[in-house]
């Protein structure tokens, strides 16, 4: 579990189908950090870069239309988290999507140098079945200015 700790900011995120297809769902260019504590908790945030803006500031007025591109341009969770043999599994507590909140997320995990590859099982996904690869890179602690 020690491993895990720290911070990672995602390298890469791309989903590859059974046939061999790869899609980078939130582009090449994709944006976000994974954490995990000592206290045995995890948050995850990552997103589309170059979202665009909302017409207003205020948090509460965007239409439709902009909140439903932030939706789907971005991924968010947290809760506590277990290693278990190859796999570390997320318990969802909080979600963007809110199917996920009190479920379990299985990630096969690899380490490599400064570098961590987590893999999702199978999921449905544009019609298809996909696995989901994000390679995430650890970050120096931050100390302040």
């Amino acid at each position: 579990m020690d491993r895990f700790i720290g911070t990672w900011r995602l390298i890469s995120f791309e989903m590859k189908s059974e046939k061999g297809d790869v899609l980078y769902p939130f582009g090449k260019d994709s944006l976000g950090y994974i954490m995990y504590n000592h206290d045995g908790y995890m948050s995850v945030n990552f997103m589309k870069a170059g979202r665009p803006l909302f017409a207003s500031p205020d948090i509460s007025l965007g239409n439709s239309e902009e909140k439903a591109s932030a939706m789907d341009t971005y991924i968010s969770y947290c809760g506590k988290y277990e290693v278990d043999g190859d796999q570390v599994v997320h318990h969802i507590e909080v979600s963007w999507f809110p199917n996920w909140s009190g479920i379990d997320q299985v990630r096969y995990y690899e380490f490599s140098g400064n570098r961590l590859t987590l893999k999702t099982p199978p999921v449905k996904a544009y019609g298809e079945s996909y696995t989901g690869a994000l390679v995430w890179e650890r970050v120096e602690p931050h100390r302040g200015k």
